[in-house]
């Protein structure tokens, strides 16, 4: 009998721990595989592991008390019956992905559960000490969250290897591309867009690989090189992106740039970098990593890389007139944009695209930029610029239940909120914005957010914001500037906040959505 009862909680607690194990591994994955930033995050979010814990002492509790232990046994089995629904994944917008690191943590921590199982039963249970084998149960129930640190830690050596191992083959396929011509892009925002506009610019001539996607990690930059770099290829477009100093001469020591953009410098991941010295250093990283011979493009638009200054030759790209390349006469509306672009050598050419705002102008004139000096006149590449497409997420215009959508869902920042605003602002009808803010900004996070939060009263008919706690500097600076408290909601969720947006009643206004930002689930 009490061996049956410690078998059915064996089995139960495998399930209940399963489970458990499961969602601690998504949300490691979230924060990056960094023990630092993923303990922080257990910190913060303590009570949402409060279900959990409460539940695991309640059963060791009982498992201590000195009475019956069939009954201890059985009362154990019902209490991890009833954790199953506690522990059970709740529906993610980003699922966990089985990489093969995530695999071989699965392994270890199975290894290491098995063992406490196996060797803990072997030592008690054939003494009746089936209470001793159930607290070892128990224990682990109650550290699981932690177990998957343990098995990364224990993994690491491995991971080590395995990541040297890819690298070294990235580093040998690019050495055997003798003309490949590689050009780094970095910067707080802007580079993805920046990288998207010059891979189709490049295409009038060139044949072109690009990163996908936002493959700007070291692991992402090698999975790109092993799997889709051909000899064929002669131009690779590597984004660069970086949450600690240090991360951008990284890349460059694996792809060895001949040319390089940096596109911005803000106040972008705070949190890791603390100062905004530090994210200058950074993104510097990549000019002090070019060739005497290379190329180094400058937003000549950008307060901070100009405050930072540079040694070596550069080229500037920028809307106010200082700088080799340099676009004028922009003429913006909610159908497109239109442009004229004046190279150093006196060449100009105008342009129109169907992409919308000031700042894609600037992205798109680095671009140019870029194409121009590689050998394509600018009249070659009027026709490129038109065929320019919004980058998935980034002011992207669709329709949706009677509503025009402006998709900028990807990422948020302070530079990126008063573009996605200034764009927002060229729409007729009744203008919507949705919103969780902005995250990763340090000390500044909340000031920003209050700004951003003003800001957008000047522009917004309602306001949705998404996450209790995210919402209050942004509520805040809103009423400050004197928007009507009434037309703010607060939602726990993104799906909360458009139930309610699209059962809004306009009248004969037609609704027009900006989506600014959309945390993960680790947000």
């Amino acid at each position: 009998m009490t061996f049956s009862l410690y078998l059915l909680c064996v089995i139960t607690f495998g399930v209940v721990y399963m489970l458990s194990i499961l969602d601690s591994m998504h949300f490691f994955q979230l924060n990056s595989y960094r023990f630092d930033t993923h303990f922080k995050w257990l910190r913060q979010n303590f009570g949402r592991f409060l279900p959990h814990n409460m539940m695991a002492v309640l059963m060791l509790v009982i498992a201590l008390i000195p009475f019956n232990v069939n009954i201890k046994l059985f009362l154990c089995f019902l209490l991890l019956l009833i954790a199953i629904p506690f522990e059970w994944p709740r529906k993610g917008k980003k699922p966990l992905v089985y990489t093969p690191r995530v695999k071989r943590m699965f392994v270890t921590i199975a290894v290491l559960t098995a063992a406490v199982i196996i060797v803990s039963a072997a030592v008690f249970i054939p003494d009746h000490h089936e209470t001793i084998a159930l607290i070892f149960l128990l224990g682990l129930y109650f550290i699981s969250e932690f177990m998957v640190l343990l098995a990364n830690l224990i993994n690491k050596p491995v991971e080590l290897s395995v990541n040297a191992y890819y690298t070294r083959d990235a580093k040998r396929l690019l050495a055997a591309c003798d003309n490949l011509t590689i050009i780094g892009i970095t910067g707080s925002y802007g580079k993805t867009s920046v990288k998207y506009f010059l891979n189709t610019l490049l295409r009038a001539k060139f044949n072109v690989l690009m990163t996908p996607e936002s493959y700007n990690t070291p692991m992402g930059v090698v999975k790109t090189i092993r799997g889709s770099l051909r000899a064929t290829h002669e131009i690779f477009i590597c984004e660069m992106g970086a949450k600690w100093v240090g991360d951008i001469k990284e890349l460059c020591n694996i792809v060895h740039p001949q040319h390089g953009v940096i596109t911005s410098i803000g106040p972008q991941h705070l949190e890791s970098f603390k100062t905004l010295d530090a994210v200058k250093k950074t993104k510097f990283e990549l000019a002090d990593a070019l060739p005497a011979d290379g190329m180094l493009f400058l937003n000549g638009d950008d307060e901070n890389i100009r405050e930072h200054g540079c040694e070596r030759p550069f080229i500037a790209y920028s809307l106010s007139g200082e700088g080799d390349y340099v676009a004028t006469d922009v003429s913006v509306s909610d159908r497109g944009t239109a442009f004229t672009v004046t190279a150093p050598n006196g060449e100009s050419e105008r342009f129109s695209t169907r992409l919308l705002g000031r700042h894609n102008v600037l992205n798109i004139t680095g671009a140019i930029a870029v194409s121009n000096k590689l050998g394509i006149p600018l009249r070659d590449l009027k026709g490129q610029v038109r065929k320019l497409e919004g980058v998935p997420h980034r002011l992207e215009l669709s329709e949706k239940n009677g509503a025009t959508i402006i998709d900028d869902a990807y990422n948020s920042n302070p530079s990126g909120t008063k573009a996605a605003l200034e764009t927002f602002a060229l729409f007729d009808g009744y203008r919507i914005l949705v919103t969780p803010g902005m995250v990763e900004l340090g000390e500044q996070q909340e000031t920003l957010n209050r700004e951003f939060g003003a800001n957008a009263a000047a522009v917004c008919d309602f306001v949705a914001l998404v996450g209790q706690r995210q919402a209050v500097p942004i509520k805040a600076g809103l009423l400050d500037a004197g928007f009507d408290e009434a037309k703010i909601f607060v939602a726990d969720s993104i799906e909360e906040a458009l139930t309610r947006v699209y059962a809004l009643n306009t009248g004969d206004k037609k609704k027009v959505i900006l989506l600014e930002n959309d945390l993960p689930d680790n947000y």
